[in-house]
């Protein structure tokens, strides 16, 4: 399939629903009980809804999707868009704020949720755009909602002809610096594009068995949300997790060859398996150090000697294989991204055989820039750019990014969406270099925004508004980049202990959503000032300086 010439993530769909096996098995969901679905399931049930919400919505209309993983998500995300719908996923972990916030913002004329629960969370904030909601599941009957959608007999098999590559696909919202988040809208050609680069990267591994993928990233990820049409483009097998706590055993009944994932879930990984190889002693240990080491000797495409080479079939046969079954024994790759990959984990993931490939992105940008190649894994770097997007470094050092991959603009917000894109370029607002492979390297963040672990983008500056509405803290700063959560430096008055601003942080934490809550705290008396440094003359935080005198401080909390 030319996907140069495609027109659409519709057509898209539909094309390659036309050239595949319709009784190919698609999609299943890991949870115990449920339906595997085939294409001619898919199809069918795309057509039935794609119908009914075209009898909802008006063309250019926002549909919300509130779901977990399962099939009927990438069903709803096609039939909204097959409808003439703008689709707009959202996670099922935002704050009631945030709910209410993207409700008002947006303004959907259809609603589609996954259940009772999902429901609730934005019950009390439906507005008179809403027409309708649809439920995959049977809740509390109510004249807006539509349940047992697919059962429907009388319907009409429509494919949307009138899209077009640069008509919008998705809003996919993301934190905003200023605490509310910002609909970022995506073009159909920009999906396209994305996954147009994605499989030019992942060909030599396609080529070797058929795809299969685990997925467990919320859907309503960028990163995700981009994955499921890879996934359909290379007629892959999909498996939905049950949940992160039950992945690895998941791993076991998918057997997955492809997998991607934040840095959190490698770092897990890297955390599991190196508890296992503390304990061992003797042979065994002497063993897991020659893996290791030879490992990295492979990466850098250094030559092995001919002894070298002896023990590394050792080391493949006792300790990686071991390893690989661990995760269903067929993984040909992780793919990483959604945040920066810790080297030393990128390095011992690739030595103990699980073939691990950074790449780096951002909402807006569809989301995927670049990403290392199967055959010259750089640990340092982020890989070179996909082909159909072009990358340059500004004179500051900020990463630019131009190609039809780049967004169409913040949903609302023309001011900030021109001081983002410029003359074409996107200002990515992270910094970086280009080495002599063309391998991006990530180097700093030029934007106030944390990027924890699990790839979800945090606004410091909107929790430490809130922190320092509190009388008792004068000032405060939110740490946590690359890490699984925040903490914060509290500035308060000598008298005020310790027990008292533990109390007010529990307490503004019950309004947080999980990833902004501050799990733990040092309590400094020493203001940050303009005189020592801390402050610009704006009176904003110089984070760098701030971070850079009591690091130690805000590492020991980890």
């Amino acid at each position: 399939m030319d996907i140069s010439k495609l027109n659409s993530l519709v057509e898209l769909y539909f094309e390659k629903a036309k050239n595949i096996d319709e009784q190919k098995t698609f999609l299943k969901w890991l949870k115990p009980g449920k339906q595997t679905y085939n294409w001619k399931n898919i199809t069918e049930r795309i057509y039935k809804l794609s119908y009914k919400i075209k009898t909802i919505i008006n063309e250019g209309d926002r549909c919300l999707i509130l779901s977990e993983n399962r099939p009927y998500w990438l069903m709803a995300d096609i039939s909204i868009m097959n409808a003439g719908g703008i689709s707009v996923p959202i996670f099922t972990t935002y704050s009631a704020s945030d709910y209410e916030y993207i409700l008002n913002d947006c303004k959907p004329s259809l609603i589609i949720v996954s259940n009772q629960n999902q429901f609730n969370k934005i019950k009390k904030f439906l507005n008179k755009e809403v027409k309708k909601i649809i439920s995959f599941e049977k809740i509390d009957t109510e004249s807006l909602i539509i349940t047992e959608i697919f059962k429907k007999e009388n319907f009409e098999k429509i494919i949307n002809k009138n899209l077009t590559r640069n008509k919008p696909a998705c809003i996919i919202y993301t934190s905003g610096t200023s605490g509310n988040p910002k609909g970022v809208v995506l073009s159909h050609g920009g999906i396209l594009s994305n996954c147009e680069g994605a499989v030019e990267l992942l060909q030599p591994l396609i080529q070797k068995q058929n795809p299969i993928f685990l997925t467990w990233l919320p859907l309503s990820h960028s990163y995700e949300h981009t994955v499921q049409f890879i996934q359909i483009l290379v007629g892959a097998k999909v498996f939905y997790a049950e949940s992160l706590e039950k992945l690895i055993p998941n791993m076991s009944v998918a057997k997955p060859t492809i997998m991607t994932a934040v840095p959190r879930f490698y770092q897990n990984i890297f955390q599991k398996i190196n508890i296992n190889f503390e304990k061992q002693k003797g042979f065994k240990k002497k063993l897991i150090n020659k893996t290791l080491d030879l490992g990295k000797k492979i990466l850098q495409k250094d030559k092995l000697s001919l002894s070298e080479k002896i023990i590394n079939f050792l080391c493949e046969l006792l300790v990686r294989k071991k390893i690989r079954n661990q995760f269903g024994g067929n993984l040909q790759a992780f793919v990483s991204g959604g945040g920066a990959l810790d080297r030393n984990i990128g390095e011992f993931l690739n030595s103990v055989g699980l073939p691990t490939l950074q790449g780096y992105g951002l909402t807006e940008a569809s989301p995927v820039v670049s990403c290392n190649l199967p055959d010259l894994v750089k640990v340092e770097t982020v890989g070179p750019p996909f082909r159909n997007n072009k990358v340059k470094i500004a004179e500051d050092g900020e990463i630019l990014i131009k190609g039809e991959n780049v967004m169409l603009e913040y949903w609302n917000l023309k001011e900030e969406t021109e001081k983002t894109i410029k003359d074409g370029w996107l200002h990515t607002g992270d910094i970086g270099e280009l080495d002599s492979n063309n391998y991006l390297k990530i180097t700093d963040r030029k934007k106030d925004i944390i990027v924890n672990l699990g790839g979800d983008n945090i606004s410091p500056s909107k929790i430490e508004n809130i922190l320092c509405l509190d009388e008792n803290i004068k000032q405060s700063l939110v740490y946590g980049d690359k890490k699984n959560y925040l903490v914060a430096l509290i500035v308060s008055e000598k008298e005020i202990k310790k027990e008292k601003i533990k109390l007010i942080i529990e307490n503004i934490n019950k309004n947080l959503t999980q990833i902004e809550k501050i799990k733990k705290f040092v309590l400094i008396n020493e203001e940050f000032t303009i005189n020592n440094g801390m402050l610009t003359p704006t009176l904003k935080l110089k984070r760098k300086e701030i971070i850079k005198n009591y690091k130690q401080q805000l590492e020991n909390l980890y």
